[in-house]
């Protein structure tokens, strides 16, 4: 099964490349319902102006107003999700989740939080985490040194 997550956690690294030639924070996601991609995108905070506009968050969005079977999907994210996407996870009732790298300063999953497996709400997806979580890594180091880099080349 390990293959198939490395498989299709692809098509969220894809994404998360997208979003950093846009401008974007490097974060991708993609949902996987019987073997299939029905759903990818990446963050678009700054080309929506909106705040909420998390590549999870987007990708829960389209599949729930398309009527997919959510319990029977596997959500594949970059980075793991904040509390805003671990909330939306529950709520979506997601069956697993499979994400690259922690995220100790706002990480809802496992590193500050455990919202996708608390006991105490009414749904808890599967995790899987550290899948690819070098390359999930390397591409926000990468972008925030590039926005550092050109802030100090504009001062």
């Amino acid at each position: 099964m390990a293959e198939n997550h490395d498989y299709f956690m692809a098509f969220a690294l894809d994404a998360a490349r997208a979003a950093g030639d846009r401008g974007e924070v490097p974060v991708g996601a993609a949902l996987v319902i019987n073997g299939h991609v029905v759903e990818s995108d990446h963050n678009r905070t700054i080309e929506f102006g909106d705040p909420s506009a998390h590549a999870e968050a987007l990708v829960l969005s389209r599949a729930a107003r398309a009527g997919l079977d959510l319990g029977a999907a596997t959500l594949y994210v970059t980075l793991e999700p904040c509390i805003m996407c671990a909330g939306a996870i529950v709520l979506s009732r997601i069956g697993t989740l499979v994400y690259g790298a922690d995220d100790p300063k706002a990480g809802a999953v496992r590193s500050l939080y455990t919202a996708v497996t608390d006991s105490r709400l009414n749904h808890r997806c599967k995790v899987v985490h550290g899948v690819r979580a070098e390359e999930a890594s390397e591409l926000l180091k990468r972008f925030f040194k590039d926005l550092r880099r050109a802030a100090a080349d504009r001062r």
